[in-house]
């Protein structure tokens, strides 16, 4: 543990959560709490003139959320590190936090030693995420990159993709949707490229994964793949 101790603002809307972690905080870790906030906006406020070194900050709050107000303060004043601690779990909320700047992201049922050894590494200028959370941000991240390639397809790309998805060759592609066949095979070169695949199962694979297309029953050779 440092020697000064470790200043910390508290911002959550709840009140007995406020002062069940200042009794944590300063009884358990030793450390001070120099102020709370019941909102977003008070937390950017308090973080202005007290400048504390950790936020234990709540997501949901009037006003501002925590996410908003940790993206303003981590740009005002980067030495400031924040720790989220909240009742959202999901990746979506993870990633939000971790790109306005949190260090950390913690479920409010975190236990005690969990809690302050999360503050210390922290303060030392780790960033620190548990395993279950680091997992969760990833599969956000893939969730993400995956919307975007959806994005780099041409509505034309997406078409042809659910009939590859089905099992369609070239031929009959390009009589379902009244093309010639140098035009399908262009389509799927690209979709190929944007997709960084090499094959046309890959490709349904890919599609049928992310649920851009659905399988149809009489495509045996789709269907065996999976």
């Amino acid at each position: 543990m440092s020697s000064t101790p470790i200043r910390i603002l508290i911002a959550d809307n709840h009140k007995v959560i406020r002062e069940g972690l200042r009794l944590i905080c300063e009884i358990k870790g030793g450390f001070t709490v120099v102020g709370e906030a019941e909102n977003g906006e008070d937390a950017i406020d308090l973080s202005r003139r007290l400048k504390p070194d950790i936020i234990l900050m709540d997501i949901s709050m009037p006003k501002m959320d925590g996410v908003q107000a940790t993206g303003v303060i981590t740009m005002e004043n980067p030495q400031v590190r924040v720790i989220v601690l909240t009742v959202h779990l999901e990746g979506q909320h993870i990633f939000k936090a971790i790109q306005a700047g949190a260090h950390s992201y913690l479920p409010k049922e975190v236990d005690t030693p969990k809690l302050l050894t999360t503050i210390e590494d922290v303060h030392s200028g780790n960033t620190q995420l548990d395993a279950a959370i680091a997992k969760k941000l990833m599969d956000e991240f893939e969730r993400i990159r995956n919307l975007d390639i959806a994005e780099q397809l041409t509505e034309g790309e997406m078409e042809v993709l659910r009939l590859v998805a089905q099992g369609m060759e070239n031929k009959a592609i390009a009589k379902e949707l009244g093309l010639a066949e140098s035009t399908i095979a262009n389509r799927i070169q690209s979709i190929f490229d944007k997709l960084h695949v090499n094959n046309r199962t890959q490709a349904a694979l890919f599609a049928l994964r992310q649920g851009w297309a659905s399988l149809d029953e009489s495509s045996d050779e789709i269907n065996a793949a999976i």
